[in-house]
């Protein structure tokens, strides 16, 4: 699959901190990417270098496979802020000034107000719409044109639970139109719902990137290995705490349904009942466990 955006080696500094260092990942066309992590850890400045809002202090990008230019951001729609619409005016004529701003004609104004279920009420006031709808005229806007990559700064930011929800099924429903879906997230709950994707951010470095099904899984696994490896399962037997046990040739992975115990108590446990590990290594986190390590708690 090819990657519509490439990142490479990408740090940005303010004066003398540094807001996103040597960062590099690739997100595949058509997928809906969520860029993760908690305030301050550089999303929002990683897609204004995307941008060119902001000029990195050294890597690069490319959109498929080509440097940056004006032509490409034409295919590009993006909500990195509340936009400024006109409270006095409809939605309607709002996407009018919208259309004439981004050098489009009118005739797709009806068209995006279907697609983010404002048609209905396409000849109201701004200023009578809620905080979700006033963000799915947002979308509206940014679909001018029909660009095939969308780039959205924290979509469901300020909004309430019905918003929320609503935000995020017109994202799915964009998806499944083939649009290639870049997020910025603080919430795991959302990433996990809604991206095929997932890059994690804290303070500036990456973590991990890849598929969401494999970077958030929702269980610990942790592998352990010994040289009588007959002798470490029937030890393991008596531990307590984990969900299942799987076996390979030379490690056991122990499935725990959230967070894992202390490796030092499975450990001791092995070394008590007369085995001496030769390996012993976390190998995925829970969901649950990734969070408490963003948060820094």
């Amino acid at each position: 699959m090819q990657n519509v955006l490439q990142l490479n080696g990408i740090t940005k500094y303010y004066g003398n901190i540094l807001a996103l260092n040597n960062v590099s990942f690739g997100v595949p066309a058509g997928s809906v990417f969520g860029i993760l992590g908690p305030n301050g850890s550089g999303k929002t400045t990683m897609l204004g270098i995307v941008m060119n809002i902001l000029r990195a202090s050294s890597g690069s990008f490319e959109f498929y496979g080509q440097p940056s230019s004006a032509e490409m951001r034409k295919k590009i729609g993006t909500l990195l802020e509340t936009p400024n619409f006109y409270h006095y005016l409809s939605a309607d004529k709002n996407l009018r000034i919208a259309a004439e701003i981004k050098g489009k004609g009118f005739d797709q104004v009806d068209d995006v107000l279907k697609k983010v279920n404002l048609y209905e009420r396409k000849s109201s006031k701004f200023s009578t719409y809620s905080l979700g709808m006033k963000q799915r005229l947002a979308i509206a806007s940014c679909l001018l044109g029909n660009p095939d990559v969308l780039i959205f700064d924290e979509p469901t930011n300020g909004l309430d639970p019905v918003g929320i929800a609503e935000i995020r099924d017109l994202i799915k429903r964009l998806a499944t139109e083939g649009k290639t879906i870049i997020m910025a997230s603080h919430l795991l709950d959302e990433v996990e719902k809604v991206c095929t994707h997932v890059a994690i951010l804290k303070r500036g470095n990456l973590l991990t990137a890849g598929k969401v099904s494999e970077v958030l899984v929702n269980e610990d696994i942790v592998e352990v290995g010994a040289a009588n490896m007959d002798g470490l399962e029937t030890a393991l037997q008596s531990l307590n705490g984990y969900t299942s046990l799987t076996k390979t040739d030379t490690v056991i992975q122990l499935h725990y349904g959230g967070i894992a115990g202390s490796l030092e108590n499975i450990n001791r446990h092995c070394f008590d009942n007369g085995i001496v590990l030769n390996h012993l290594q976390l190998k995925k986190k829970s969901l649950e466990a990734m969070f408490l390590e963003l948060t820094g708690n």
